[in-house]
């Protein structure tokens, strides 16, 4: 009789109807193999204080995402202008948002914040306004908003446009026409700035590079040689100057044009001033505006933000320079540090020999990590810059200088010093995707003939490749969003000129660039007015969270699809 069966006779002699059955060791033996209920409504609290941390960390995410969105695109939605009558006197502007302070007795007096614009015209942007002292609001239609080249927009009044000679009051249908001809205009004096002067100009500066190169390679036996071939340089020099000379005065004709049409703005009771119509940008009347032509100007501000160039000091005008700039700079990254990521942690996991060698390249990686981005800002500067840089210029470009070339910040460095930065989480993600592959398919690879290059290229990798890309993934969302190491290595403030353009090279790493992060940073703590340019934060805050969203899919799509393509395949 085994014990299972003398347990279960035991068990039904002892009970007799109407008498418990008693307690002995066998039978606590079969209640252990029996569900343990207590321990798991232990557990269920567990389960619970897990579940909501993580739904209170989705709620996050999601009201931050919504404060950004809806501020952001509320900033392109025309607002109504308001009329306010106080105890001091009447002003126009739009309502900002309400805020509260307290008095000399520390009582909390509710305010309003008015933005009333027009700051050429001398006062504040911004009006405060007590609830108490507020006593009358009313809506004019007639009230125009004028968004300007400079100067910021213009709320009040528009009265004369002059059109060469001849004055016309109230004529506003005008001003559509005449801001349609300027802007055509415009698009002419940048064709010959940027294209046709642009173009000559390279063309002088390369020649000016050659005359250098020859004075400097000059022997003294060659001096007759080198003389024709310095007067050939100069003579062509003369010439490119000549047409570019000649480019500049088609360009000064077409802005003296634009200074026969203006405009008068007069401000809520003061007088106005006359402006070029060319320096309008959009003038509307948003209280006498249907849902339509709001939308009409939603679209439009919405398009100028992400085609256009910033304008006043970046507070206003769109952000591509800045978005291009993100975006190249990502993809230098991506293509750094993949190879790289990848090649380390597959010679740690699968070549290397196990010891504390490899033990301490795995720690020192880690605790590369930890180090602050701006440590490696000023790494990037010294050994990329000031290093590598220079002894780029010494070698090929000794004819530029002491101008740097590749000797001062530009988004390769800045592109570098990012990998380097994000190089840690594609090695670790990388070493634990190679380390969740079973052995049994290395060594039915190696049973099967293949080498240990073949058994890594067709068996390992493509069952890594998930892991790996999503290691990628984390580092492009990281160093897309990283400021510090940028401030030295290559980010300025301003830089129209896109490193991509028709002059040879084509593509200008050494440039610098504009990045959305550094924007946002720039616009919130260093511009004029931290509260006038706080839309244009949410908005680039927005589109760089959009960016960073954009290509985290785009990398998942990816790895989606090569994972589907190795399960086809039967790499699995």
């Amino acid at each position: 009789m085994t014990s299972l069966d003398a347990t279960v006779e035991k068990r039904n002699f002892h009970n007799v109807p109407g008498e418990p059955a008693p307690e002995d060791s066998d039978d606590l033996e079969l209640n252990s193999l029996s569900p343990n209920k207590k321990g798991n409504e232990e557990g269920i609290p567990w389960v619970w204080v897990t579940g909501g941390a993580m739904a209170s960390i989705l709620f996050m995410m999601v009201c931050l995402f919504g404060i950004v969105v809806s501020q952001g695109l509320l900033a392109l939605w025309p607002k109504t202008i308001n009329q306010y009558s106080t105890s001091t006197g009447e002003f126009v502007g739009v309502p900002y948002r309400r805020v509260e302070d307290a008095d000399s007795e520390k009582k909390i007096l509710a305010k309003f914040m008015i933005y009333t614009a027009n700051r050429d015209f001398g006062g504040n942007e911004f009006e405060f306004v007590g609830e108490k002292d507020l006593k009358e609001t009313k809506i004019s239609s007639d009230l125009w908003y004028v968004e300007r080249q400079e100067w910021g927009p213009f709320i009040g009044h528009l009265d004369i446009v002059r059109d060469g000679s001849v004055q016309q009051e109230n004529a506003s249908e005008i001003l559509q026409k005449l801001m349609f001809e300027s802007k055509e205009r415009t698009e002419k004096i940048k064709e010959l700035e940027k294209n046709k002067i642009g173009d000559v100009n390279a063309k002088i500066e390369q020649l000016r590079i050659d005359r250098r190169g020859v004075v400097r390679r000059g022997r003294p036996e060659d001096k007759e040689f080198q003389a024709q071939a310095l007067s050939k340089i100069d003579q062509e020099i003369d010439l490119l100057s000549k047409e570019s000379d000649k480019l500049s005065q088609e360009a000064q004709i077409l802005r003296a044009q634009d200074l026969e049409f203006q405009v008068t703005l007069r401000p809520a009771g003061r007088e106005g001033k006359a402006f070029p119509v060319s320096q309008i940008v959009r003038a509307f009347r948003p209280n006498d505006l249907s849902f339509a032509g709001k939308m009409k100007i939603f679209l439009s501000r919405g398009w100028e933000f992400l085609s256009q160039e910033p304008r006043e000091a970046n507070t206003a005008g769109g952000v591509f320079p800045a978005l291009f700039g993100t975006v190249i700079m990502t993809l230098i990254m991506t293509v750094a540090i993949l190879p790289f990521g990848v090649l380390t942690a597959v010679y740690m996991r699968e070549i290397a020999k196990q010891g504390v060698i490899v033990s301490f390249v795995r720690v020192a990686v880690g605790n590369l990590a930890g180090v602050p981005s701006i440590v490696y800002g000023v790494f990037g500067l010294g050994f990329f810059c000031y290093t590598l840089g220079v002894s780029i210029d010494q070698l090929f470009f000794v004819d530029r200088l002491p101008s740097p070339t590749f000797g001062t910040g530009g988004i390769l460095w800045a592109s570098l010093t990012l990998s380097l930065l994000t190089v840690p989480v594609v090695i670790v993600s990388t070493e634990e995707a190679l380390s969740s592959v079973p052995r049994t398919l290395r060594e039915a690879s190696y049973g099967c003939g293949a080498t240990r290059l073949q058994t890594l290229v067709r068996i390992v990798l493509p069952k890594a490749t998930p892991g790996i890309m999503t290691g990628l993934i984390l580092a492009m969302a990281r160093g897309a969003g990283e400021v510090a190491p940028l401030l030295v290595t290559g980010v300025v403030k301003l830089a129209p000129a896109l490193p991509v353009d028709s002059h040879f090279p084509y593509v200008h790493l050494e440039r610098s660039f504009m990045h959305l992060g550094f924007h946002i940073f720039d616009l919130g703590f260093q511009s004029r007015s931290t509260e006038a340019s706080r839309p244009m934060v949410f908005m680039s805050t927005f589109l760089l969270i959009g960016l960073v969203l954009t290509l985290n899919f785009a990398a998942v799509k990816i790895r989606s699809t090569l994972r589907r393509r190795f399960e086809g395949r039967g790499a699995f």
